[in-house]
């Protein structure tokens, strides 16, 4: 018996896209099993960032990861409009974390020296810098801007066009997008995978999960472990303006079309059908006391989304044992490290095994040693 594919993604997301874009540009045969327009999406709903600093607190790898990631964006920004014509408007020009006030300002300060104090944590050249500093590159700050931090390697893109641009080249190079198809159920006989969805049976030779939170559901059929705790997070979108703001900040952007993105919310909630609109007044307070002009600018749309989160915050990649040949991606910023997806994990999937150094960080089986560290009373 033939098999269909050489391998099977899971997911056809921001992460599952890119994956899938990095195999098929290696030539491999691919399928994307996806839910659909149906699905709740992070793709749709996030903030767009390509973002360095304060990522990896707690796990130096994670920063590394991060770094590395950040470094290659341009390539996948030029790689997807030689392919596709479509420009994705990256923007890498360094990016700033705000403080109001001095007690935020000292909290910041307090993790860049923790960021810089970590044993095996890549110099990615975070720094505080001064209301006066920041005045000569963003004009109009409100006053109570105290300061902030700022990292050369931070930027962001127009994720829905990014996206695209990932479906396009999905289809350039043979991939078949199969929408409407959740799987329910994977299993392996012989040398194949055999995943059973609604429209019928798919078969490849490897297979990677990266559906987001529901990896949690489906990593276990294939002898992996995807622990998720997934939260929800709201998005303010004003009016087109003038451009005024050279530099994203972390909860503040203004996206290439002229609207401004305002984000800064995190909840332990799952239903993204409803928003608190007190959260949605407390970031806009933020974002003028910012910048006050902003001020005067109309809301013209928010929302919320359900973010992918791994349990500690931290991406998980990992292949079976049991079920060589079936591995798993989760991770929260889909954006930023689609750089990673479509040229790293993509190499690695094709040539049938993650490599030690990235397995030994992101294993699942980290939580397993902390359960156990925990339930031992030593931590």
């Amino acid at each position: 018996m033939s098999k269909d594919y050489d391998v099977a993604v899971v997911g056809g997301g921001l992460l599952g896209s890119a994956i899938a874009w990095g195999l098929g540009r290696l030539g491999q045969r691919v399928a994307v099993l996806d839910e659909g327009d149906i699905t709740k999406r992070a793709s749709r709903a996030n903030f767009a960032l390509v973002w360095v600093q304060s990522k990896g607190l707690g796990m130096p790898a994670y920063t590394g990861w991060t770094v590395r990631a950040a470094k290659s964006w341009a390539q996948l920004a030029a790689a997807l409009r030689e392919q596709t014509g479509l420009d994705v408007a990256l923007q890498q020009n360094g990016g700033f974390h705000i403080t109001l006030g001095d007690d935020e300002y000292g909290r910041r300060a307090d993790l860049v020296t923790r960021m810089h104090n970590q044993t095996g944590a890549a110099d990615y050249r975070m720094e505080m810098v001064s209301r006066a500093q920041i005045d000569r590159t963003l004009p109009g700050l409100g006053p109570e801007v105290s300061g902030g931090s700022f990292c050369p390697l931070d930027g962001h893109v127009n994720s829905l066009r990014t996206y695209r641009a990932f479906h396009a080249g999905l289809k350039a190079f043979g991939v078949d997008y199969l929408p409407e198809r959740p799987v329910s159920a994977i299993t392996r006989e012989g040398a194949e995978f055999r995943l059973a969805t609604p429209a019928g049976e798919v078969r490849a030779a490897k297979v990677v999960l990266a559906a987001g939170n529901a990896n949690q559901t489906l990593a276990p059929m294939v002898g992996l472990s995807a622990p998720m705790g997934p939260t929800r997070g709201q998005i303010v979108v004003t009016e087109r303006t003038e451009p005024f703001l050279p530099h994203p900040l972390s909860t503040l952007r203004q996206t290439d079309e002229g609207t401004v993105m305002i984000g800064d919310s995190k909840e332990d909630v799952l239903d993204d059908r409803a928003m608190r609109q007190g959260i949605n007044a407390v970031m806009a307070d933020r974002a003028q006391r910012t910048f006050p002009h902003l001020a005067r600018l109309n809301v013209v749309r928010s929302w919320s989304g359900i973010r992918v989160m791994p349990r500690d915050g931290f991406p998980i990649y990992d292949q079976s044992e049991t079920h060589p040949g079936a591995f798993v991606a989760c991770c929260h910023s889909g954006v930023t490290l689609a750089s990673n997806h479509a040229f790293e994990i993509a190499r690695m999937v094709a040539g049938g095994a993650l490599e030690p150094d990235l397995v030994g960080a992101f294993t699942a089986k980290r939580f397993e040693a902390a359960e156990s560290r925990a339930g031992s009373g030593y931590y």
